[in-house]
């Protein structure tokens, strides 16, 4: 497994899950958020319970110096990072066109931005070393014309697609991870109301970290956990756009 894996948005739900999971497999982590007291106290956890080195690096990815200190942690050759997990994301609570365009601005960083600016520090570092990988965490929504949210994450899906295919030749995995609804504080932190998703319909962070590292060292560039994701996402990619479109307008 790789020597040293870069997570953002780690505090909590999928990006909390995958610094586990890594930690448990032995390998060392440097965690990327905002509140760094969340960072301290995991950190601290997974040093104590797997003995692996867990850097701390606070910074919000939608300020410009922090993203580029990011971005610098990533090109650092004497302390490589062999694995990146653009994970940090949010949502804003309304469909594009009703909402405040200074939110949309936020989540336009936050979502493309900041993993453009990361992934491409990643590919050159890695390219230079021969090796590497890149797990973009997007969404099934990315498959349905859902206004920005869903914009913003087929535009990753498809960039992680072409970039697996461009560097494979320089030893560079990258996957595109597009999970369905998953128990995490994401829907609690846009105040959604979630309360008519069905219940079958909800994966667990856990689940979603795991499929997605099974998936990476198989060398898959796409993952959907779980197989009724699956078959909705197949659906969504073939059936007709404005049916898509009505049946994702029923839920968030």
């Amino acid at each position: 497994m790789t020597a040293r894996a870069l997570v953002t948005g780690p505090t909590a739900g999928i990006g909390n899950s995958f610094a586990r999971l890594l930690a448990a497999q032995g390998t060392d982590l440097v965690l990327v958020a905002r509140d760094e007291q969340r960072l301290e106290q995991l950190a601290q956890r997974l040093r104590a319970e797997h003995g692996v080195d867990a850097e701390v690096l606070r910074a919000d990815l939608t300020d410009d110096m922090d993203l580029a200190r990011v971005a610098n942690r990533i090109t650092d050759n004497a302390r490589p990072v062999d694995l990146l997990v653009n994970n940090a994301g949010a949502s804003v609570a309304g469909w594009f066109g009703t909402t405040d365009i200074a939110d949309e601005d936020r989540q336009l960083d936050l979502l493309v931005r900041a993993p453009m600016h990361l992934m491409d520090a990643a590919l050159k570092a890695m390219s230079g070393r021969g090796r590497g990988a890149i797990i973009n965490v997007a969404s099934v929504a990315a498959f349905t014309p859902r206004g920005a949210y869903s914009a913003h994450k087929s535009w990753l899906v498809n960039l992680s697609q072409w970039a697996h295919l461009q560097y494979a030749e320089a030893g560079i995995a990258v996957q595109a991870l597009c999970p369905g609804f998953t128990r995490t504080e994401f829907h609690q932190r846009m105040d959604a109301d979630i309360s008519d998703i069905p219940r079958w319909m909800w994966l667990t962070s856990d689940k979603v970290a795991k499929a997605s590292l099974k998936d990476l060292r198989k060398g898959k560039p796409l993952s959907i956990p779980s197989l009724r994701y699956k078959v909705l996402a197949t659906l969504a990619r073939h059936l007709p756009i404005r049916l898509v479109a009505n049946v994702a307008k029923r839920g968030r």
